[in-house]
């Protein structure tokens, strides 16, 4: 938790500050640290990797996001909501 807290930290100062508490970079930073930054405390292997979470595919990056987006795709009336598959 102090390392995500420092990175936080780093960041803010180079965008001169967060704008708003709920701001998209905070959440990015997150899925970040927690599914692409190894950690040297849990061996070279990331967060999610030492939990037992694999991410498949030849760009985890681009799996990630791809499945994040599955799940928000617009519903017939427009909105927001719950893939069906």
């Amino acid at each position: 938790m102090e390392r995500m807290n420092g990175e936080v930290r780093d960041r803010e100062k180079a965008m001169l500050g967060l704008k708003r508490e709920d701001s998209p970079v905070i959440g990015g930073m997150q899925v970040s640290h927690n599914y692409f930054r190894p950690h040297e405390g849990l061996g070279g292997k990331t967060p999610a990797e030492a939990a037992g979470i694999r991410i498949e595919g030849p760009n985890p990056m681009l799996t990630v996001i791809q499945n994040a987006s599955k799940k928000h795709e617009p519903t017939l009336d427009g909105e927001l909501g719950e893939s069906l598959s």
